[in-house]
């Protein structure tokens, strides 16, 4: 009898969602490496044109607001969130899963973000916010390959920011595509290369 696949930590931050994106890919590499490759993973090597251009255009509003450039980090971690960013980690089950995640307006054009801990995620409910919840996630994949997985879940606090947030999501998709796929494309270039 085949045992019953144990939950996502994502799911005790967004069990259900209103809108979501998953991508995947298979790694040629075992899990623990792979995870490994995930906990290290630096968002400051994330390259590409579309990738620079999806962050840049996402920063524009701000910058144009701010009227400077913001600081350059020279390595940017899952783990480093918490310090400088709005977004927040939400939690791990090392080996297998992170999580972390942000409340804000993000359809406006400077996003007003809201300060959270991890503990008061769950049970934020003010209406007028996105709760968008990101999971990267490792699973065997036969017997020497690792399947991971990209997911981001969204959640509204009311219908009015629902209809506000479907259309910033028809438009900002495909974006979101791009930088989940650069993630991804980065584990697995550094699990299989042991960097």
């Amino acid at each position: 009898m085949a045992s019953l696949p144990s939950p996502l930590l994502a799911d005790q931050f967004a069990p259900r969602c209103d809108f979501s994106r998953v991508d995947h890919v298979v790694v040629d590499a075992d899990p623990v490496s792979t995870y490994k490759a995930v906990h290290d993973l630096d968002l400051t090597e994330l390259h590409g044109f579309l990738v620079t251009a999806a962050v840049r255009l996402r920063e524009l509003p701000e910058r144009l607001r701010q009227r400077r450039t913001p600081r350059q980090r020279t390595r940017f971690t899952l783990h480093d969130l918490d310090a400088g960013t709005d977004w927040v980690l939400l939690g791990e089950n090392p080996g297998h899963e992170i999580v972390f995640g942000a409340i804000g307006k993000a359809w406006k054009p400077v996003v007003k973000w809201v300060p959270v801990e991890a503990r008061g995620f769950a049970d934020f409910t003010e209406p007028g916010y996105a709760k968008v919840v990101c999971s990267i996630s490792v699973l065997p994949y036969g017997q020497r390959r690792t399947l991971v997985n990209a997911e981001m879940r969204v959640v509204l606090t009311d219908p009015r920011a629902w209809l506000s947030f479907r259309r910033y999501w028809r438009v900002s998709t495909p974006f979101v595509g791009v930088i989940s796929r650069a993630i991804l494309r980065t584990v697995k270039r550094s699990a299989e290369t042991g960097r």
